[in-house]
């Protein structure tokens, strides 16, 4: 990826003539995206929605970390989009895509009520939502039969099993689609390049800074904040489990480091039972780097596009992204869907700018970290509102003394 990135650059600089010839490659990519983005995402969002209800309502620990869940994602999206507005990663852009911009905007009547809104949110079939162009006509109808396939139990589990066996097909087709990012993003950036010159990529690294910046407050602050209610240091946490960070950073793969976290977590005195079912779902559903990142990039290419969204439209966004946000699993390439998503459905922001991102793709460790982080800090807010944490045993893991055998095991 880096190489196409840096021959994108090249080609652009050097001969800007042929590098403004090779948006098709981007465009072709893109609608493979597109071709495959609206099964999936029902796929992805009706499985998280009913499979969060399966893991998480048998015990009286699913429900306060479902909530729990719910707050860390509006808060993580929410510190995304503010920390977009403010850094103003994209600002620096001559108006690329901005003709795209204007040209996606263009159907979309001057004024529109909040009923004519309501309404074209609602497909006319089932089927009619995935031939259609609204992403949030999917996301509706996987949102009702996410809940009703929750509500059923195991009447609905062949159902449910069904579904997320297509997901599985239409992951491994992502797969293959993502096997030409490096190309979109040759093309990409070389159209980029020859058309605006070698300034207009700049500000890619400044939203890599951006997103870094914003990564670091989150952990250190919003999370630093549960931690504290807890009883918890998180500059001591995030010592103690440095290893398995250190693994997940190396790697890029954050579910390596789940079994040495499930160790230490219930070494330092966090619940077995807690830690067993808070872990492997946090996994999929507190996700809050991914989350950072989706709602950062979001606003990064409306800056880029010169696309200038208002109160309404940003309270829109926060909205889409709740659902879509539920697709951004521990899977490569699922944020990449997510964030797809959500451009789709709030239909102002060309996708075209997102194969930018691709450039920089690996070099956004933060996100697997916060990831990995948020999940620890997670583990310990519930087993402390639970009252199932054995502080004596914390403290003592967290000093870095010889850690004794959980004494809590309930």
């Amino acid at each position: 990826m880096a190489l196409a990135f840096a021959a994108g650059m090249l080609l652009g600089h050097f001969f800007p003539s042929a590098g403004a010839l090779m948006k098709p490659l981007s465009d072709g990519f893109l609608r493979l995206v597109g071709m495959l983005i609206g099964v999936l995402i029902f796929c992805l969002v009706v499985s998280g929605i009913a499979g969060m209800r399966n893991r998480l309502q048998a015990t009286q620990v699913g429900v306060k970390a479902f909530f729990y869940f719910e707050a860390m994602t509006v808060l993580s999206l929410a510190a995304g989009i503010a920390g977009a507005l403010l850094l103003a990663p994209g600002k620096g852009f001559a108006p690329v895509f901005a003709a795209e911009a204007a040209q996606q905007a263009a159907p979309a009547p001057a004024t529109q009520s909040a009923s004519e809104f309501l309404l074209d949110i609602i497909p006319s079939t089932f089927t009619g939502a995935f031939t259609g162009n609204s992403i949030l006509q999917v996301l509706l109808l996987a949102l009702l039969t996410g809940i009703a396939l929750a509500r059923v139990g195991e009447r609905g589990r062949g159902l449910l099993e069904l579904i997320e066996g297509v997901q599985q097909v239409f992951y491994g087709m992502v797969g293959m689609v993502l096997k030409l990012a490096p190309l979109a993003a040759f093309g990409a950036v070389a159209f980029m390049i020859g058309r605006y010159g070698i300034s207009s990529a700049l500000p890619l690294l400044h939203f890599l800074a951006a997103i870094y910046l914003v990564s670091i407050l989150f952990v250190f602050v919003v999370m630093g904040l549960v931690a504290r209610a807890a009883g918890c240091s998180i500059f001591r946490l995030v010592a103690y489990v440095k290893e398995e960070l250190m693994l997940v950073f190396f790697t890029s793969a954050s579910i390596a480091a789940l079994p040495g976290l499930v160790e230490k977590l219930e070494k330092m005195g966090c619940a077995k039972p807690v830690v067993r079912l808070m872990l492997p779902a946090g996994y999929s559903f507190n996700l809050n780097g991914s989350n950072l990142y989706i709602a950062m990039a979001a606003v990064f290419l409306a800056q880029v596009a010169h696309v200038d969204l208002g109160f309404w439209q940003l309270l829109s966004l926060l909205g889409i992204m709740m659902l879509t946000s539920k697709s951004a699993a521990s899977v490569a390439g699922s944020s990449f869907v997510a964030l797809a998503a959500t451009l789709a459905s709030l239909n102002l922001i060309p996708l075209t700018g997102m194969v930018l991102l691709l450039g920089v793709e690996r070099l956004m460790k933060c996100r697997s970290l916060t990831n990995v982080i948020g999940n620890c800090v997670a583990c310990i807010a519930v087993c402390a509102w639970e009252k199932t944490l054995d502080r004596q045993a914390m403290h003592q893991a967290l000093s870095g003394k010889d850690l004794p055998a959980a004494a809590n095991q309930v």
